[in-house]
Parts: structure tokens; sequence; C-alpha cells
């Protein structure tokens, strides 16, 4: 089973493919798809859509996952992470892809243990638990770790 995993930003969202074979994992790629700030919105949504199309096209994942929607403190980032993040989903709806949603501190406890780890513990552990993989960021990290996450989290299927 190969898993798509999401991390969805309006300026970088990272995306990682896993394959879950029963307990073991091993990496297929990852990468980030990055928009231009200047750019109007409708655009940069576009970019995100059509950017993550393509990995999906590429490597024909059987499902994808993504972290819940959080709050931030502040709302104008919320709003951006939201539609970011909803043309991210309906790039995989579009695909046929579902879509396993998990809560930030599950996926952070199914990678290192705690669900208050920081980013750095976070990508260490990706490399421990993808062996040889090269990160290609901090986003594909998160995405990689979303991926993990569901390949335990998930119903298999």
């Amino acid at each position: 089973m190969l898993i798509l995993g999401l991390d969805p930003s309006l300026s970088s969202t990272g995306w990682g493919v896993i394959r879950a074979e029963g307990a073991r994992l091993s990496h297929v790629a990852n990468g980030q798809i990055k928009t231009d700030a200047q750019a109007p919105m409708a655009e940069r949504l576009a970019a995100l859509q059509a950017g993550l199309a393509e990995v999906i096209a590429q490597h024909c994942p059987t499902r994808a996952a993504a972290e819940e929607i959080f709050v931030n403190r502040n709302p104008q980032s919320t709003l951006k992470l939201a539609q970011a993040r909803g043309s991210v989903l309906a790039a995989c709806g579009a695909a046929g892809l579902t879509v396993n949603e998990h809560a930030a501190r599950l996926v952070k406890k199914a990678v290192t243990g705690t669900g208050t780890a920081e980013k750095a513990q976070v990508a260490a552990m990706v490399k421990v638990l993808l062996p040889g993989v090269a990160i290609a960021g901090s986003d594909a990290a998160d995405a990689l770790a979303v991926a993990i996450a569901d390949a335990h989290l998930a119903p298999r299927g």
C-alpha cells in the first residue's frame, strides 16, 4: 500500500509517499510544493492543486492522510491554512483518494512517542523510521510523519 502524507500550507505544502507492507515501512518519495507569495490567492491555490495532482499521477498512492486543521492565534493564518488545505483535499478527491485525517498530537505521538515533540524531533525520528531517506525540507518531514502515523493509526485497506 502506498500512503501519501500531506502537510498543507499556502507557502509550502509538504508531501511524502511511503510504502506500507504490514508493519514494514519504506520511503518512496517526498517533496514540497511552493507557491509565489506575490501571486493572487486563486493562482496560489491552483498551483497547489496542480502540483499535488502531478505528485498523485506520478506515484499513484492508495490513499492519503493529512493532519486535522488547527486554529492559530492569528485568524488570517488559520483562514489561509484552511484554503490551502481545501485545495490539497480537492486534488485528492479529484484523484479518487480517500483522505484520513489525524490530530497533530497523534501524529507526533505515533512517530516520536510524545504528542508534544518539536519539529526537529519529528524529522529525526522520520530518518530513523525510514533509513536512508533524504528529506526535502521540514514540510516534507512533517508530511512523511503524517504518512507514517497513518500507516499505524488508520484501518488497513
